[in-house]
């Protein structure tokens, strides 16, 4: 994102909501609807992105925010900021997203038989005008490389998908000291843009074989208020008070997204939940990398990243469908310790295209008995009252 972009609560709100939205009044009544969301049901005036569950609308709005460099406000109007109703306000960039939404739509049909090979990135790349003129710098200064985008191709004498996970798993303490651990909590600190920045106290509660709920205790304004985040093994919801309703059910993308943090959490099922693996290597900062690709039908894949001399997962990069194209979840893990003979990251890094975020545990309870209770559909949240400007 942006920097030096102005990051409160209430911006957070706002950049879940970038473009051609306002919050409807009957949000919380649809909130407490086990059924997902569609845009258009908690939005006003929605006029293109209709019939999208509120979690991949989101996704959308980072998608542009990604793609033209643009904040909140920036699509929407200054008053916009505090007050959800302002949100429905139009403006000549709203006007602008819709036409262009529907040109690239109509291109990819005519030309790419409805796949998405172009989107608003393929042109923008950051800038809100497309550049026209081709940069001599770009072309004949250091080549740009992003591990994300690594394109796996097999080649000879590489390791296979087996025997990266064998040292993965030997690297955290082995298969059977793996199997022993059943459960954890874990107590720490949560910063982010949801945050502010500022820390809080953050508790995981995590169950075999794939069941995790993360709550992060916040103070806004002065009153307690908790941010919840669970899979319950099929299921997954967030509660929290910088979403755009108080209870968002989790679909698609988000939703396979959060069943795969909750399997790396007991690490040795992964290797199953894929039907295909790939496997490449590159590397990230000074760290040469293992990459294994991840793939079943009918879902975006999960790139896995591997140490080469620690064979320790470094990051996870998770993609989500929307009606603009994918968009993708990077997490990096780090500051490993040993919990009960097994290796833990006690640090990582969420990045995604609505903001970042950082978890750092100061404990871990291995094998703690867990109330199943912590696994049920959250609470919806206390939603912050807009201001009155």
């Amino acid at each position: 994102m942006k920097p030096g972009w102005k990051q409160t609560i209430v911006a957070e709100l706002a950049v879940a909501a970038t473009c051609l939205l306002g919050v409807s009044s009957a949000t919380s009544q649809a909130a407490s609807q086990q059924k997902p969301q569609m845009a258009e049901q908690v939005f006003t005036n929605i006029q293109v992105l209709k019939g999208i569950p509120v979690d991949e609308f989101m996704e959308t709005m980072g998608f542009f925010s990604a793609s033209l460099g643009l904040n909140c406000v920036d699509c929407h109007t200054a008053q916009s900021e505090g007050n959800w109703a302002h949100f429905a306000d139009d403006t000549s960039l709203k006007q602008t997203a819709r036409r262009m939404i529907t040109m690239v739509a109509a291109m990819n049909k005519s030309n790419f038989g409805g796949a998405r090979a172009l989107t608003c990135y393929t042109c923008h790349r950051g800038d809100q005008r497309p550049r026209v003129v081709p940069s001599l710098a770009l072309q004949y200064g250091p080549p740009l490389e992003d591990p994300n985008e690594i394109e796996i191709i097999a080649r000879t004498g590489a390791p296979s998908s087996d025997e990266v996970f064998d040292k993965y798993f030997r690297a955290l303490g082995g298969t059977q000291q793996l199997e022993k651990v059943t459960s954890f909590v874990a107590k720490g600190t949560y910063s982010g843009y949801d945050t502010d920045h500022q820390k809080f106290p953050v508790e995981i509660f995590a169950k075999a074989p794939a069941q995790r709920t993360t709550i992060v205790h916040m103070r806004i304004a002065g009153s307690d208020e908790d941010s919840v985040r669970t899979y319950d093994g099929r299921d997954g919801w967030i509660a929290a008070p910088d979403k755009p309703v108080p209870l968002m059910v989790l679909t698609g993308g988000n939703l396979n997204r959060a069943k795969t943090e909750a399997m790396l959490s007991f690490p040795t099922q992964v290797k199953q939940a894929f039907r295909q693996w790939r496997v490449g290597s590159t590397s990230i900062e000074d760290h040469d990398v293992q990459v294994l690709q991840g793939a079943s039908a009918g879902q975006p894949p999960v790139k896995l990243y591997f140490d080469s001399k620690s064979g320790l997962l470094l990051r996870m990069v998770h993609y989500s469908e929307s009606p603009v194209g994918q968009t993708p979840t990077q997490i990096d893990y780090d500051d490993y310790r040993e919990v009960a003979g097994v290796k833990l990251p006690f640090h990582w890094t969420v990045t995604w295209t609505d903001g970042q975020t950082s978890t750092e545990l100061t404990e871990v309870q291995p094998n703690a008995p867990i109330d199943n209770a912590r696994f049920t559909r959250p609470e919806p949240a206390t939603m912050p009252k807009p201001s009155a400007r």
